[in-house]
């Protein structure tokens, strides 16, 4: 079993290796600064097959649109 820390460092080893450290940041950032409750988000709107730019853009529509 992974610990903590090892899941938190590979969850943003592949957000910069998708999105590039500027755009991995900012998703850090849009994520936490906001009201956002990702599993519901999830369980309501994540469809299979994103890419992680999708991904990323309909968590920030999402985050937008909760306030």
């Amino acid at each position: 079993m992974k610990t903590d820390t090892i899941i938190k460092q590979e969850g943003i080893n592949a957000l910069i290796s998708k999105l590039g450290y500027v755009d991995a940041e900012r998703f850090i950032v849009l994520i936490t600064k906001e009201p956002f409750d990702y599993t519901k988000w999830r369980e309501q709107s994540l469809d299979e097959g994103l890419t992680v730019r999708e991904l990323s853009q309909k968590a920030m529509n999402y985050s937008q649109n909760m306030q």
